[in-house]
């Protein structure tokens, strides 16, 4: 569990330090960004193969190297001068981490019994969707009180007590069998792993190089599509492939992945929002933000435990079902703020978001994952986290086009009507000419001064109005993906057997 924390809180704890990362390194924003594009692309390549690498290196060992890689890393970064060292130890430190979830996730789904697995789902769930929510608090805390470089240091005696427990603790499970090296493949290495890191790249970059007006993006998008058909081939054609891509034959599985895009989509894409929400449109600081993203991670620690012994209980349907109305209603619910909303305006949306969450992740992981054989499950449990870590960035690719497009839309539609001949507008430009004439400013002044004030204030409600439609489109999304639900198996059925 602590490893996977940190690799999860790390992939947004970045986030809110670029700024002042930037200024420290000497570089811009847009170069210092590649911090977070490095380490996620590093994280998308190694996921996959976490069946393959478990089976080849041994559980301990593979989990423990990974730990090592990881907190060896932390500290490197926390040691850079430059945009480039940091880059490159980012991406070391996203190998390692790529491993830490998925590992974490088969570690505890097949050391629990098979009556008590929605409780291990709920201790998985616990790191899985507070960390995105500690993150940017922790974060904005640390930026605020001491220098960034700690962001790093801090992982450093938590990497090394986790890997000293996993020395002590951790088996190494005796149906996992040594993969057949000798004809190893090659090609699919390859292709997959050029296929996803340019998938992420464009899904990460998109937006930022204006999509398929940039050259390098439709290159990339050709060459994911390439890749990844050539991967897909190559593993259902080839006697020892590095990914098993024969566990989607399971329709609950694959439904399964196809819920886990959606609450990807939910969990990191509103991840990214509403930290943007909180600062540029109701102007809360880094460490205001933080605190007001925190009720939705301590609810959804509230209901982990309950959702886990629901799952444990009860046909896991039925919590899936609800926790997708719940986050559709209360992300729906945003949708109804405006500039002058303050802390406890967002408060209960967000403590709703975060209960949904529980029941959302613990038993869709457990009954997505109930019907893969035990020695298939840190295969399936890396292609799964894979799935969801992409469509959170689908859904950050979308939102963020969306939002600046809807922003650019209802910023002309408003500034339409505003016209001198307006009385209502007439008025307002009156009113400001004199409130600033009475601060001091000459008449031309005041003027140029009243003008932008009331430029200003459309460019605001445009804003506040383009999130508003982000929040309800993400909120139908949940509702219009309900009928997904039944094509998952009831795992109090034969599902739970096939373990």
């Amino acid at each position: 569990m602590l490893g996977m924390i940190m690799a999860i809180i790390d992939s947004t704890i970045v986030n809110v330090a670029l700024d002042t990362m930037a200024g420290n390194l000497g570089s811009s924003i847009d170069e210092v960004s590649w911090v977070v594009t490095g380490y996620i692309l590093s994280n998308v390549v190694v996921m996959p193969l976490n069946g393959f690498l478990t089976a080849l290196l041994g559980r301990k060992t593979y989990y423990a190297l990974s730990l090592a890689l990881f907190t060896g890393a932390s500290f490197l970064c926390g040691t850079a001068h430059s945009v480039g060292t940091l880059l490159i130890y980012r991406v070391i430190q996203g190998i390692g981490g790529g491993a830490l979830q998925p590992t974490a996730q088969s570690i505890l789904f097949e050391s629990f019994p098979l009556e008590r697995r929605g409780q291990a789902m709920a201790l998985f769930g616990i790191g899985a969707m507070v960390g995105p929510a500690i993150g940017p608090t922790l974060g904005g805390y640390i930026i605020d009180n001491y220098s960034w470089p700690l962001i790093f240091f801090i992982n450093v005696p938590i990497g090394i007590i986790a890997l000293l427990m996993t020395l002590a603790f951790v088996p190494d499970p005796h149906y996992i069998k040594r993969p057949d090296t000798a004809n190893f493949d090659w090609l699919g290495l390859g292709s997959m792993v050029v296929g996803l890191a340019s998938l992420q790249y464009v899904l990460e970059r998109g937006q930022h190089d204006d999509w398929y007006a940039s050259s390098t993006i439709i290159l990339l998008t050709i060459t994911s599509i390439l890749g990844i058909g050539l991967f897909v081939v190559r593993q259902l054609t080839v006697k020892n492939p590095i990914v098993n891509l024969r566990v989607f034959r399971s329709r609950s599985f694959t439904a399964g992945n196809l819920l886990g895009v959606i609450t990807g989509f939910g969990l990191f894409g509103t991840a990214l929002i509403l930290p943007l929400f909180f600062q540029s449109l109701l102007g809360f600081s880094a460490f205001a933000t933080g605190m007001a993203l925190m009720p939705g991670a301590i609810a959804t620690a509230i209901s982990m435990p309950i959702a886990g012994r629901l799952a444990d209980r009860i046909d896991e349907r039925i919590p899936i079902l609800f926790g997708m109305l719940l986050f559709g209603g209360a992300t729906w619910w945003m949708g109804s703020l405006n500039q002058a909303a303050g802390y406890w305006d967002v408060f209960w949306p967000r403590v709703f978001q975060g209960f949904s969450l529980g029941f959302l992740f613990v038993p869709l992981s457990t009954v997505t994952m109930a019907a893969v054989p035990r020695a298939e499950t840190p295969n399936a449990s890396g292609l799964y986290t894979l799935i969801r870590q992409l469509g959170g960035s689908l859904g950050i690719a979308i939102l963020t086009t969306i939002l600046q497009r809807d922003q650019t839309s209802a910023y002309q539609n408003l500034a339409a009507g505003v016209a001198i001949s307006h009385p209502a507008v007439a008025q307002a430009l009156q009113k400001a000419t004199h409130l600033f004439m009475a601060q001091g400013h000459t008449l031309w002044e005041s003027q140029r001064l009243a003008l932008l004030s009331i430029a200003q204030m459309v460019q605001t409600n445009a804003l506040a109005i383009s999130y508003d439609d982000l929040f309800r489109f993400s909120g139908a999304i949940f509702f219009l993906v309900l009928p997904a639900i039944l094509l998952l198996k009831n795992p109090n059925g034969s599902n739970k057997a096939a373990p």
